[in-house]
């Protein structure tokens, strides 16, 4: 997998259309998958930990920088992008954008309805990143460390104990959307 240019990337993520889930009634929402590579040349993947807030149905999980469209959104991609500078201050240049990824819209009834749009970017180096308050970490994942991570770990959410598809990141978990975000990026990267 880091073997794999920007260049190839983006011909793979540009030969297929994205399969899009616009449905009437749900939030729309957008996410960057932002790749950088390290001093190494080894090609990273950035990952966020949301604060814990109660309202927030994805409190303290790990995820993709991004969010909810707003009103004042063109469309989503200015969505990805103005959500990925205000949670962690790297800003995502148009040249940058490699394509997208399938809508998510899940359907499990204790979130909210919405569809979430991925952009994958290609950064030339890792930028400094400044979490706001809405992240309580960052987490530089190596993608081929990613792969090799991935299985199936117990959570607990809401009181249930879970098995979930996941990938490790450090002591972290990452699982749901975000797990099937990365798990459609790495299936098309191999």
């Amino acid at each position: 997998m880091s073997q794999l240019t920007f260049a190839e990337l983006r011909q793979r993520l540009n030969e297929r259309m994205p399969v899009r889930a616009m449905q009437s009634g749900r939030i729309e929402a957008a996410v960057a998958i932002v790749l950088a590579p390290d001093e190494r040349d080894v090609l990273h993947l950035l990952f966020i930990k949301r604060a814990e807030v109660a309202a927030d149905p994805w409190s303290g999980q790990m995820a993709l920088p991004g969010g909810r469209r707003e009103a004042q959104d063109p469309d989503l991609l200015t969505t990805a992008t103005r959500e990925t500078c205000e949670e962690t201050g790297v800003r995502l240049e148009p040249e940058t954008l490699l394509g997208e990824l399938d809508d998510l819209a899940p359907v499990t009834p204790t979130l909210p309805p919405i569809v979430v749009r991925p952009f994958v970017f290609g950064l030339p180096a890792q930028p400094v990143v400044r979490p706001s308050s809405e992240v309580a970490l960052y987490v530089w994942a190596d993608l081929d460390g990613l792969t090799a991570a991935a299985g199936e770990s117990e959570i607990t959410i809401r009181g249930a104990r879970l098995t979930v598809p996941s990938y490790r990141v450090g002591s972290h978990v990452v699982w749901g959307m975000t797990q099937r975000i990365i798990r459609h990026l790495l299936d098309l990267a191999t």
